[in-house]
């Protein structure tokens, strides 16, 4: 499935756009003090509501792939059994939504994205990834961000094995981005030359998405 091919009329899609277009939740508060841990125009949760375009695909264990593509001297399609091969550890980060709400200390199994780029890594020419998950999404982030000291890609929070409608059986989980840049359902991961869209990207979000410099929406 491709970005053409998500559903475009599901109720949360047409209204992020719609926000998109009306710059909603925007406060223009972008500084950040040295005891802030809440970005600006966010509101703490408890729970860890499910965001999705309307697909939920179901990804079995036994058919699950990740393919490393692009930019990288060796490329790698792993299936579960090699993926979970590889080193595994924990974080503890916060989640900032787009939507405005954000969830402290989310406890994160994993294999850090520095691992994962060190069995393939990058060439010079390599600085932005485009992700591309089961359901069709897609989404950019420098590479840089992608290779954060706290960013995983996870397949357990909070001691359980990650539910499929957060994103299970591994999603990505880059904490100091806007959540939509933590693609669910990661499938593969293609190491570019130069920055291209994602699907929120292309539908008036921000390229980069900042929390802390509300960078929800595009400056087109």
């Amino acid at each position: 499935m491709s970005d053409d091919q998500i559903p475009a009329d599901s109720k949360l899609t047409t209204s992020k756009r719609r926000w998109a277009a009306e710059g909603k939740f925007l406060t223009g508060r972008i500084s950040r003090s040295e005891t802030e841990r809440l970005p600006p125009g966010q509101h703490l949760v408890k729970n860890w509501p499910v965001l999705d375009l309307g697909v939920q695909p179901q990804v079995s264990l036994s058919s699950w792939r990740l393919d490393v593509i692009g930019f990288v001297e060796t490329r790698l399609s792993l299936d579960w059994a090699a993926f979970q091969a590889i080193e595994r550890g924990t974080r503890v980060s916060d989640i900032h939504c787009v939507t405005t709400w954000s969830r402290y200390d989310n406890r994160w199994e994993g294999v850090s994205t520095r691992d994962l780029l060190d069995l393939a890594m990058p060439m010079a020419e390599a600085h932005h990834v485009l992700l591309t998950s089961y359901d069709g999404y897609t989404t950019n982030l420098p590479l840089a961000d992608f290779a954060a000291e706290d960013a995983i890609l996870a397949t357990a929070w909070e001691g359980q094995p990650l539910s499929g409608e957060h994103g299970g059986p591994m999603r990505l989980v880059v904490p100091h981005l806007y959540f939509w840049k933590s693609a669910k359902w990661l499938n593969r991961i293609e190491l570019i030359g130069a920055d291209r869209a994602g699907f929120w990207e292309k539908n008036g979000y921000h390229m980069y998405g900042d929390p802390w410099r509300e960078q929800r929406y595009s400056d087109d």
